[in-house]
């Protein structure tokens, strides 16, 4: 199926010309699973080339800078197999971002689970100075801040939970979720009383969608939400939607054991991604996120106690 020609296919095309050197003019489209803000396909060239685009308004630009530089970081680590971007450009109503196109295959099997567990592993063993990032990115297309901190327990209150708590008080989430996040996030800290992370590599939004193998076994990230944080926080995210064999948790605990007090602080992560999803899509994820944040009090209640 062919998806409808786009306004900027021109300046597309032109783009990928100059990266590549090449006569490329598109002949074919066809539609992609793409994000909410912006449209996704695959370009196919007259010289039998290929390339993954996405494309949106203009405000999409950052956006697809952002994604680009967590790209560079994760291929950069050596760890995972990342799609290489080929171009990126805007006009005055348009933004769009080229990547290379790889096929990909699910992670489904045993052997796939251990294969992408050894890359996670490998990815949060590259480590930085501080937590945060060198420039803010999204979470979706939720805004990120990453300003550094010495302090992770500091920068998940003040850059992931209270944008996000405040951002659900513009959109008229107020009651019994703000009183819960007003008691929680003085709490915070004290779920890494015994734990002191690393600062990690992390990929930032590691749901199974955002995760894949080549044929021949490569682990391959994209989509990724980079910064340097607690390697749980991308465990906890492949947990909260499920989509990962049993064997990718079983070879990353053998490869690098979690704390003991993990499953407390996997509550507090996925209360960020729920949130992100609450500010999303609305109404559909308040009871989720109001059950993860009472219970995480409930739980520091009795800890304190």
């Amino acid at each position: 199926m062919s998806t409808p020609p786009h306004p900027a296919l021109p300046d597309i095309e032109h783009a990928i010309r100059s990266a590549t050197g090449s006569a490329f003019h598109i002949a074919e489209l066809t539609p992609a699973r793409g994000g909410s803000t912006h449209q996704a396909m695959t370009v196919y060239g007259t010289d039998g080339s290929r390339h993954f685009v996405k494309v949106g308004p203009r405000a999409c630009a950052a956006m697809f800078a952002a994604e680009s530089d967590g790209l560079a970081a994760i291929a950069a680590s050596a760890t995972f197999r990342t799609p290489a971007v080929i171009a990126r450009g805007e006009s005055a109503e348009h933004a769009f971002v080229v990547l290379e196109h790889l096929d990909l295959l699910a992670v489904s099997s045993a052997a796939d689970g251990v294969r992408y567990a050894e890359a996670l592993a490998a990815l949060h063993h590259t480590t930085g100075d501080s937590f945060g990032w060198r420039c803010d990115n999204f979470l979706g297309r939720s805004a990120q801040r990453n300003t550094p901190n010495a302090n992770w327990a500091q920068f998940f209150i003040e850059q992931r939970l209270r944008p996000q708590f405040a951002l659900a008080r513009e959109r008229g989430f107020v009651g019994e979720l703000q009183k819960q996040g007003e008691r929680l996030l003085p709490r915070v800290p004290a779920l890494f009383l015994d734990y002191r992370p690393r600062e990690s590599l992390v990929h930032g939004d590691l749901w199974h969608g955002n995760a894949a193998l080549l044929a021949d076994g490569t682990p391959v990230a994209y989509d990724p939400a980079v910064h340097f944080g607690d390697r749980e926080s991308d465990i906890a995210m492949s947990e909260l939607f499920g989509g990962f064999p049993s064997s990718f948790y079983a070879r990353y605990r053998q490869t690098w054991p979690l704390h003991e007090d993990y499953e407390q602080r996997k509550l507090l992560y996925s209360l960020y991604h729920m949130l992100n999803h609450l500010n999303l899509f609305g109404r559909g994820y308040l009871g989720e996120a109001l059950r993860l944040a009472t219970k995480l009090n409930q739980e520091l209640s009795l800890r304190r106690d």
